[in-house]
């Protein structure tokens, strides 16, 4: 998995959304300010994201965006796949080897590696994937959102956003404790 600017950006957004709607459309020019992401890129993004019906788009004076559903229905997992990210480490591992060298039997066809460090790298890869699936998938927009505001009241000035205290806190993790600890 390697998570790209695009469902980095997409996940702000969607946080700046969450937290600035009050139920009201917000424009994409606010949030675009706010999180310094180009206006044209946010464009691109939430019309993925409308597609994907996480987002609906209020048109007219006051217009903007609103969550098509509730901060806690919506996942961290729905927004990334939703802007094309891959959230699976092991997508690409089919049993051929990854690294271009092709390997034929004796009747020149393609043979699949089975070698015990394939099949433990393998594995390896698809745990990784089912974890990080679990987490992505069970973290909601409201889950970050309460972090952000329990965050805010407990050590920021009045005057930071509960993102940029989130951010200025520099939590290891905002959600869950680390990997480390719930397998020990």
């Amino acid at each position: 998995m390697r998570l790209t600017s695009k469902g980095r950006y997409a996940v702000r957004a969607m946080l700046d959304l969450t937290f600035n709607s009050n139920g009201n459309p917000v424009r994409l020019q606010e949030i675009s300010t706010r999180q310094a992401i180009s206006l044209h890129y946010l464009e691109q993004l939430f019309r993925k994201l409308r597609t994907g019906r996480v987002v609906k788009s209020v048109r007219g004076p006051g217009g903007g965006y609103v969550l098509a559903r509730s901060m806690d229905e919506i996942t961290v997992k729905d927004v990334l796949e939703c802007v094309g990210e891959n959230i699976n480490p092991a997508k690409d591992i089919s049993g051929n080897p990854s690294s271009g060298v092709e390997v034929k039997t004796q009747d020149g066809v393609s043979a699949k590696v089975t070698t015990t460090e394939f099949s433990l790298t393998r594995g390896f890869f698809e745990n990784l994937g089912v974890l990080m699936e679990e987490y992505l998938s069970t973290t909601t927009l409201g889950d970050l959102q309460r972090k952000g505001r329990d965050a805010n009241t407990e050590t920021a000035p009045m005057t930071a956003s509960p993102i940029e205290t989130a951010i200025s806190n520099e939590m290891s993790s905002v959600i869950r404790p680390n990997i480390g600890e719930i397998n020990q």
